[in-house]
């Protein structure tokens, strides 16, 4: 199983909204390193979900239900999207400065890359923010 992390601006799609929808195409993605991201995305892949700007903080887990397939948005045949629903909601949501401080997250894109909007996570930072939040998978 591979991990992830994508990231929301909660005034324009929230966690809440998200389990409201039960499913989401995560679209609109334009960045080559994201992109590539989720083409590796593979079906019941659990994906952390960001809240940015606003909050700045893990709130939820995500899975994969469909792999990769061309962005609807655009005639662009490089762009694609996944199709994730609510997995589970945090128990405790997970700041991005609690990651900032903690010597397993440093290395995490969402503090080298803070502009990437799809990214990867290995297996330890998955379990320290899951222990972070207090939540049981």
């Amino acid at each position: 199983m591979n991990y992830w992390l994508v990231k929301s601006e909660p005034f324009k799609y929230s966690w809440e909204q998200f389990e409201k929808d039960k499913k989401t195409i995560w679209d609109g993605v334009r960045n080559y390193e994201a992109r590539n991201n989720l083409r590796g995305m593979k079906k019941d892949d659990l994906v952390f979900w960001y809240h940015s700007n606003d909050g700045k903080e893990i709130v939820g887990i995500a899975k994969v239900v469909k792999t990769f397939y061309q962005d609807p948005t655009t005639e662009d045949p490089n762009w694609v999207v996944v199709d994730l629903s609510p997995f589970k909601k945090l128990k405790k949501p997970v700041t991005l400065e609690q990651i900032k401080s903690n010597t397993n997250l440093q290395n995490m894109k969402l503090v080298k890359q803070g502009r990437l909007s799809v990214s990867s996570l290995n297996a330890k930072e998955f379990e320290t923010i899951l222990q972070l939040s207090e939540t049981k998978l």
